[in-house]
């Protein structure tokens, strides 16, 4: 919803520019692809950047292809994104572990652990589809939350925020994983 504020009132200032300068008009509307390259100033870090520190909004499809996986998550099925996924995999979960395995044995490892909940149901707190020009990588970054119940009853909470990266031929194959667990209100 933010999002759409965003756009809507940039829209709206693009609108009622005075100068009435077509060819800045014309510059702001998007391409008909859907993505925007914005060129930004470099970042003035006086840390090392290991990674990356030039990023642009990418396509789209690639933050819907994680909401995908994690409804797929929710609905206790992932083999239904099977196809979003590349023919080997990285992920790095919030407890340390780390699996490196084909596809197939890496969602069979997943839905081993999914299929020990009863139920799971996410919050999507912010999506956003990203592109490191520098790399040429494209990535997903997902902020929320999940609420599981075990097949005994039992409730797990915790904020969750995820990194996915897509290969040259758009197939997910490397996650990082944080988790934060809620903690319950102390009482008075």
């Amino acid at each position: 919803m933010k999002k759409i504020f965003a756009v809507a009132a940039l829209a709206l200032f693009a609108a009622c520019n005075s100068n009435n300068e077509p060819a800045k008009v014309d510059s702001m509307k998007s391409p008909s692809d859907s993505t925007t390259a914005q060129t930004m100033r470099d970042i003035n870090s006086p840390y090392q950047i290991m990674y990356s520190s030039k990023f642009e909004i990418a396509d789209p499809k690639y933050a819907e292809a994680v909401l995908g996986l994690w409804k797929d998550w929710d609905n206790g099925d992932l083999m239904n994104s099977k196809n979003s996924f590349a023919d080997t995999l990285n992920f790095y979960f919030a407890d340390g572990t780390m699996i490196h395995a084909s596809r197939d044995s890496a969602l069979a490892i997943a839905q081993a652990a999914r299929n020990k909940i009863a139920t799971s149901v996410s919050r999507v707190d912010a999506v956003i589809a990203v592109k490191s020009t520098d790399k040429d990588e494209n990535w997903a970054l997902i902020w929320g939350s999940e609420k599981d119940t075990d097949k005994k009853g039992n409730m797990d909470s915790t904020q969750l925020q995820e990194t996915w990266r897509f290969n040259k031929d758009g197939k997910l194959d490397q996650v990082f994983q944080y988790r934060m667990a809620h903690k319950p209100a102390k009482k008075k």
